[in-house]
């Protein structure tokens, strides 16, 4: 039961940066769009549910809210 609170918290987390910025997902699902593929809203929020959005994809959005993503050592 642990595993799927870890997926709620992370999609909880990105979802409340989104809110936080004043943006909506569905702005976000369609900047993150470009040429060759159209990023629905339900697929933006199918993979933060399931947990299978990709690092590179959670830098872009960070990008759009206009934010940076920084590892810091514990």
């Amino acid at each position: 039961m642990k595993k799927k609170e870890n997926k709620h918290v992370i999609r909880d987390e990105i979802k409340g940066y989104i809110t936080f910025s004043g943006w909506q997902m569905g702005e976000v699902a369609n900047r993150l769009s470009d040429r060759k593929s159209k990023v629905a809203l339900q697929n933006l929020s199918n993979k933060l549910t399931k947990e299978t959005i990709r690092y590179s994809e959670v830098k872009k959005i960070a990008d759009i809210l206009g934010y940076e993503i920084k590892w810091e050592k514990k």
